[in-house]
């Protein structure tokens, strides 16, 4: 499949768009003044051990403590979980990665098996193993792989378990060797700073999102790579140079005056991307709910009544929304769990063939994902690891008028919330001169029309006179009552 990326930059943000076949499918976007954090090495430092929780609070010198939990630090695994008090104490410095950005009201999550990445390895110090990428299929080429690794390692006595990853296919020893060298020289600099670092601070910054992008996107099916900054352009070309110089000549500076996203609709995408519903070409549709606790989509024939039959147009809208259920995935990085519902289908078989095609559409996912059952109800469940904002929490904040709720009471609903209140107000308050109810406009219109008898019934109970005012600026929930 044909690839291509797109980088954006700005003074304020670098953004960047994965293209494959001429579609939007991934977006990643890293802010000047709120860069990610996921890969960076800090010197932390205990502030609280949790027991019950098996876990504890770690200051890495942010402004939210980070969260260190117990299956994420090195010990031998061939011996029992030890008790966290065995491990960690209040006031005790160590060496800790960032594994998940902030999230939401959340710290950081922290690892202390670090992990050192670089274009086709990753080199975890305090391991002991040699691992392949699952993507790469062939034993044939796992096993050079692994012949290669054991034959550097031994070499240059290079300690630690080292990962291949997907890039190193078919790549010959002399790469894979510059790329362990690089990686050893790094990890001696590590070492080095956790040695003279006493206070919680950064000991190794991840790269920034563009050489972050080639290093772990750029692939033989990536075609053309476009940057739109000359200054940023230049360094791309100096870190291909060192570590990716078989992309050379894929590397592009865009000069045109037409902005690079809106020249490959991804501004469209984004905007889309932000909303609920999606459309389906056949005239279903997707609704797409995000709340903290998990993220539910919906399949819906909608308007499309093209199959032969009822089961033939669901088991049709079914297959077309696992291709834009996989693509809505990765452009609005959805994770931890979600509840897919797709409609139901009474043929055993069109729902294995929905199932075989979901998976196969997954497979293209850079992050982790497991289909973990299908529900009794049909509903799918499943997992996308997460470790960064997804789109919508990174570009939006909740409604200042809802609350993040989706919704608002109704005018009706609020009007007969004043009721209450006024009458409240005349239990405990000996106010004479009666009430000024101060609400939104159509609160207001609705008190002086479809509930004027009710005011006027009001009125009479509480032997005061009740009087309206307008305030364009309050937000439908939004009133108040003064005593006159």
């Amino acid at each position: 499949m044909a690839e291509e990326l797109l980088i954006n930059v700005t003074p304020m943000e670098c953004r960047v768009a994965l293209i494959e076949n001429g579609t939007v499918n991934e977006l990643f976007v890293e802010r000047t003044v709120k860069r990610g954090l996921v890969g960076n090495i800090y010197k932390g430092k205990v502030v609280r051990v949790l027991p019950g929780m098996q876990a504890a609070f770690v200051d890495i010198g942010l402004s939210r403590t980070a969260f260190l939990h117990i299956n994420d630090m090195v010990w031998p695994r061939s011996q029992p979980t030890p008790n966290v008090f065995e491990l960690l104490h209040p006031g005790q410095m160590l060496t800790v990665q960032v594994m998940k950005d902030m999230l939401g009201t959340k710290g950081a999550r922290l690892s202390t098996d670090l992990s050192i990445p670089s274009r086709y390895l990753v080199l975890m110090p305090y391991g002991n193993h040699i691992g392949v990428s699952q993507r790469i299929e062939s034993e044939e080429e796992r096993d050079r792989l692994r012949g290669i690794i054991e034959h550097i390692q031994e070499e240059h006595l290079l300690p630690g378990s080292v990962i291949v990853r997907t890039a190193a296919e078919g790549v010959d020893e002399a790469a894979i060797a510059q790329d362990m060298n690089y990686l050893s020289k790094l990890w001696e600099y590590i070492q080095r700073k956790q040695k003279e670092v006493a206070t919680p601070e950064i000991i190794f910054e991840e790269l920034p999102l563009p050489q972050r992008i080639v290093r772990d996107l750029a692939s033989g099916e990536t075609t053309k790579i476009y940057v739109d900054s000359r200054e940023i352009h230049a360094k791309l070309s100096e870190f291909v140079d060192e570590f990716v110089p078989m992309i050379k000549n894929r590397l592009i500076h865009y000069p045109g005056e037409k902005p690079l996203f809106d020249l490959y609709n991804v501004e469209e995408d984004i905007q889309k991307a932000l909303q609920t519903r999606v459309a389906l070409k056949s005239g279903g549709y997707l609704m797409i709910d995000q709340t903290e606790a998990m993220t539910t989509i919906d399949v819906n024939t909608g308007s499309y009544v093209g199959g032969r039959s009822l089961e033939d147009t669901v088991f049709k809208t079914n297959m077309e929304a696992t291709q834009v259920i996989s693509r809505q995935l990765r452009l609005r990085n959805l994770g931890g769990i979600l509840i897919i519902d797709f409609i139901d289908m009474q043929e055993a078989g069109h729902r294995e063939e929905v199932m075989r095609q979901f998976e196969k559409m997954l497979e293209r996912d850079h992050a982790k994902t497991k289909i973990t059952q299908v529900s009794e109800l049909g509903l799918v469940e499943m997992t996308r690891k997460r470790t960064r904002e997804s789109l919508e929490h990174l570009l939006c904040e909740s409604c200042p008028t809802c609350q993040g709720r989706g919704y608002v009471k109704t005018a009706e609903t609020v009007c007969y919330e004043i009721f209450r209140e006024i009458m409240r107000y005349a239990r405990a308050f000996d106010s004479k001169g009666g009430f000024t109810v101060v609400a939104h406009p159509a609160v207001i219109d609705r008190l002086l029309t479809a509930e004027a008898p009710a005011v006027a019934d009001l009125e009479h109970f509480v032997n005061r006179v009740i009087k309206f005012q307008v305030e364009n600026l309050y937000t439908q929930e939004q009133y108040d009552i003064i005593l006159s």
